[in-house]
Order: structure tokens, then C-alpha cells, then sequence
């Protein structure tokens, strides 16, 4: 059915008692995400915000081929980020899967990443395979393929489990390829992401007939600032929407929104 997703709220040790607006943190708890529980129309689709005041572990998911259905691709877009925020994404330099292990037992593997400064509007897409970890003093709307695969290869001493052998296994020891981020000016409409697992676009304004073209079937709606009415349902921002299709959608002239849709396999 259309309209607004259900939220669930995840309290986290890194996470923040102080959110960007509109969300708020109940009084005593450190939230570190809000999720959307995807709905069964597009089960495959995951989004979520992420907010941290440390730093999350080093980590690598598999792809679909390496581990079928529970691959898991991923894109990050900023939403808001403390002076000296950055995000570890890919090796400075090519690292062999010997060389990885070691570091990551011995915790060098944090500096061997390349940390990317980043701020409001940079936006990130991550395949399968890339080592990373997002950084203290960061919010940001994560859209992924909807799995819980994570091999964790450091975790700054935090009594959790490592994965060494299955993460070492399907990471990558390359450097992070610079097409894969840029900067998305807020009121500006872009396509971010144009599949292969998924689409997504950052539209501003009113949805025109090519955007709509590009979204059959049911899809997501994100609203990042104005409201957008779903099925006669209006959606805030903050709030995460589906529609049967975009004819469904009216979006605000002045707003801006963030349109997702897993691609057909």
C-alpha cells in the first residue's frame, strides 16, 4: 500500500543525542539510525539515516555473485558533517590479502585507508567489495540493497566479533575510483545512481515526465526539504514514502527529494 514507511529508531554506542533536524533523539539515548522498514512491493531496497559521534568499524561487504542474495551495494549522501569529518573508503595504496590481514589485526589497516573529508552534499556510491568506514561528527542518508551481510576487519579494540577470514576473502585492496563520488548541490536535480542494482535520483521542484519515465512500478520517495503527497498522503521530510508508481507523486515546487527504485534482475 502507499505512503509513509514505517520508522524504526536504532540506539547505538556511536551514536548522537543531538540530530540534524527534524529528527530529535529521545532524552538519554544515542541514536544511530533511523531505518524504514521496507516495504513488500520492493523488499530488496533498504534506506536509512546514519549518525555518529565515532568512528564505525572498518568493514567490507560481499556482492551478489560471491555470496547470492546477500550481496550488498550501498551509497552514502551526506547530510550534515562536523569540521573534520571524513569517511574511509578504499586503500591509499593497492594492498595485497596477506598485508591486509596483518593490518588488520594490528590495527594499522584504519591508516591505510584513504579518509575523505566530506560535507553537506558530497555523496558517495560504495560497490561490493569496497573497505570502509564512516567517521565521527557525520549524518547521512544511506540506500542500499537490503542486507545484513557485514565482515567487520577492525573495530578500534570494541569487545565485537571480527570476520576476518570471510571479509579479507571478497575486500578489495584497491584505491576507491574518484567517478564514483561528487557533490550535489541541495536544489539541484541529478541522477545519482543509474543501476545496475538500483536507481536513484535527487530531483528539485516538480517531478517531470522523463524523471517519471525512468520509475515503473513502485518506488521511493525521500523528501529532503518540502513535502511531497503520496496517494493523497502527505510525506515530510524526514520521513521515507513508497508509491505504486510515480504517477502517484506530487512533489512541491520549492522542495527538494531523493527518488529510489531497485532495478529489475
Amino acid at each position: 500500500m502507499s505512503g509513509a514507511l514505517p520508522v524504526r529508531q536504532v540506539a547505538k554506542p556511536w551514536g548522537r543525542d543531538s540530530l540534524p533536524a527534524p529528527f530529535v533523539a529521545p532524552a538519554g539515548e544515542r541514536i544511530g539510525g533511523i531505518w524504514f522498514e521496507p516495504p513488500p512491493e520492493l523488499p530488496g531496497l533498504l534506506v536509512k539515516y546514519i549518525f555518529t559521534s565515532e568512528k564505525l568499524s572498518v568493514q567490507v561487504h560481499p556482492s551478489d555473485a560471491q555470496l547470492p542474495g546477500h550481496g550488498k551495494e550501498e551509497c552514502w549522501l551526506i547530510v550534515a558533517a562536523e569540521p573534520g569529518a571524513s569517511l574511509g573508503i578504499g586503500f591509499r595504496e593497492e594492498l595485497g590479502q596477506q598485508a591486509m590481514r596483518q593490518a588488520a589485526l594490528d590495527g594499522s589497516i584504519e591508516n591505510l585507508l584513504k579518509w575523505h573529508p566530506v560535507s553537506a552534499g558530497d555523496f558517495f556510491y560504495i560497490p561490493a567489495n569496497t573497505v570502509h568506514a564512516i567517521g565521527a561528527g557525520v549524518s547521512l542518508i544511506e540506500v542500499q540493497q537490503n542486507s545484513d551481510v557485514t565482515y567487520r576487519l577492525y573495530d578500534y579494540g570494541r569487545d565485537r566479533e571480527l570476520h576476518l577470514d570471510e571479509g579479507v576473502a571478497v575486500a578489495s585492496g584497491r584505491p576507491y575510483p574518484c567517478e564514483l563520488m561528487r557533490h550535489v548541490a541541495d536544489g539541484a536535480s541529478a541522477t545519482l545512481v543509474d543501476g545496475p542494482l538500483f536507481l536513484l535520483d535527487q530531483v528539485a521542484g516538480e517531478m517531470t515526465e522523463a524523471v517519471a519515465a525512468r520509475y515503473p512500478g513502485p518506488l521511493l520517495v525521500i523528501p529532503r526539504s518540502g513535502s511531497a503527497t503520496v496517494a493523497g498522503q502527505v510525506v515530510e521530510p524526514g520521513q521515507c514514502a513508497m508509491a505504486l508508481s510515480a504517477g502517484e507523486i506530487m512533489l512541491s515546487e520549492g522542495g527538494t527529494y531523493l527518488l529510489a527504485q531497485p532495478c529489475a534482475t
